[in-house]
């Protein structure tokens, strides 16, 4: 997925969220309607979300330094793990508390056709604002079913917005429904029931995107598929005999660390493994441009029953490997191959 292509679903879903933010206070003020009231503040959370997406997104650009030798990247995670957040507080508990007192205290909504005026306008905005999330998002999802993108994907600006316009567009129905019920039936405490509906969805939306992004957080690795195109270039590179073993680590949405470990010829001088190293270097780049940093240890085989493995992941001392040569690099490094 593009970052380019997040920020334009982003900045899509904000300019949306504010206009309808503002007509629903206006809406709440006419109507009195709890679930009017909730949506208005679901999509204020939305519009607070967006700009700390676009924010975050500007945070992340900056360039590495001594503190930070990978770079800001994950500053995105932090920033869409703010917006989950808020999601649960702003929206998901205050419409549920909202929900609670208007049921406990019912009201029937007056002009109940301000609030038809103002939610029809709303779905047809965030309908705009869905499409244009839905449009970047099959850009780089492919094949993949919508269900995997959300969990597989390591950007989380179109993740978000997607589960908020889709949550919202759901809401807009639980509010329309409220509304409408209690104006029928004269009884406002389903308008009541339409806000712990809303409050109630927005519970689960923030739950899934708080666990998705505190997983990246804690640093996942690339996709299988780009773990698998790494491991064909480092096989068949000319000189290495074997991939001991691979691990990969985001530090950033669109950029990953490559650490492998591979078996060398125990003739071969240092001169040429170091080449080896650099050429396997290039194939990985040209295979998966993602991989910015990559660091490669060389090793060669003893003979076996000498020692344990070190393809055990756990294997703290290699035992029948001695370590021949390590070289690594990353995007910026300025050494000749």
């Amino acid at each position: 997925m593009s970052t380019q292509g997040g920020f334009r679903a982003v900045v899509a879903a904000g300019l949306a969220n504010l206009g309808i933010a503002v007509t629903k206070f206006a809406a709440f003020l006419v109507t009195g309607s709890s679930s009017m009231l909730s949506e208005a503040i679901h999509s204020l959370a939305d519009t607070v979300n967006q700009a700390l997406l676009l924010w975050g997104g500007k945070r992340a650009q900056r360039r590495p330094d001594q503190d930070h030798q990978f770079g800001y990247g994950r500053t995105r995670f932090v920033y869409g793990f703010v917006v989950a957040i808020i999601i649960f507080l702003l929206g998901g508990l205050f419409s549920l508390y909202e929900g609670w007192k208007k049921f406990h205290n019912p009201e029937v909504p007056t002009d109940a056709w301000v609030a038809y005026a103002v939610l029809l306008v709303a779905i047809v905005l965030e309908s705009f604002s869905f499409r244009t999330a839905m449009r970047e998002a099959n850009k780089s999802r492919g094949s993949a079913a919508m269900s995997r993108y959300l969990r597989d994907a390591r950007q989380p600006e179109l993740p978000v917005v997607l589960l908020e316009d889709f949550g919202a567009l759901i809401g807009l129905g639980f509010a329309l429904a409220g509304v409408t019920l209690a104006s029928v039936t004269g009884d406002g405490r389903w308008d009541g029931l339409g806000a712990v509906a809303i409050g109630s969805l927005l519970v689960v939306v923030a739950a899934f995107l708080s666990f998705k992004m505190a997983s990246m957080l804690i640093g996942e690795s690339a996709l299988p598929e780009q773990n698998a195109r790494v491991l064909e270039a480092l096989a068949g590179q000319q000189g290495i005999e074997s991939v001991i073993h691979l691990r990969t680590l985001h530090t950033s949405p669109d950029e990953f660390l490559v650490a492998a470990k591979v078996a060398v010829h125990p003739e071969e001088t240092a001169r040429r493994v170091a080449d080896v190293v650099d050429l396997a270097e290039q194939r990985i780049r040209t295979a998966v441009p993602a991989a910015r940093w990559i660091y490669i240890e060389t090793d060669v085989r003893r003979p076996e029953g000498s020692g344990p493995s070190p393809d055990d992941p756990g294997a703290e001392d290699p035992g029948g490997w001695t370590p021949l040569a390590s070289h690594g690099s990353d995007a910026d490094s300025s050494r000749p191959s």
